[in-house]
């Protein structure tokens, strides 16, 4: 019989093999970016264009190298041209002769 504190086993299992499951999975996250980063063409895209490329980075696993999932590839790819084409509008339009005075 095992008392307190004793288990039957010497090793139990590792972090590694026993995952956890309670946060949101690659697949999840790869299609979040993907929304973020098409709602951000058309607002807020200096918000969501960082947003989907963080949940793209985030579901390919935080590395570059390996396989890709496809919809975490497009999120990161499409973030970062909304993110880019935000700064562009936004320096467009503090040009001069556009400011409030």
């Amino acid at each position: 019989m095992a008392g307190f504190g004793h288990t039957t086993r010497k090793h139990p299992r590792s972090r590694s093999r026993t995952r956890s499951r309670s946060g949101p999975d690659s697949a999840t996250l790869g299609i979040i970016g993907v929304i973020c980063a098409v709602a951000g063409f058309f607002v807020l895209g200096i918000i969501l264009g960082p947003v989907a490329i963080a949940c793209g980075w985030l579901a390919m696993g935080r590395r570059w190298n390996g396989a890709r999932p496809v919809p975490a590839l497009i999120a990161v790819v499409l973030g970062a041209i909304d993110t880019v084409l935000a700064i562009v509008w936004m320096a467009g339009t503090a040009g001069p002769g556009t400011g409030v005075f």
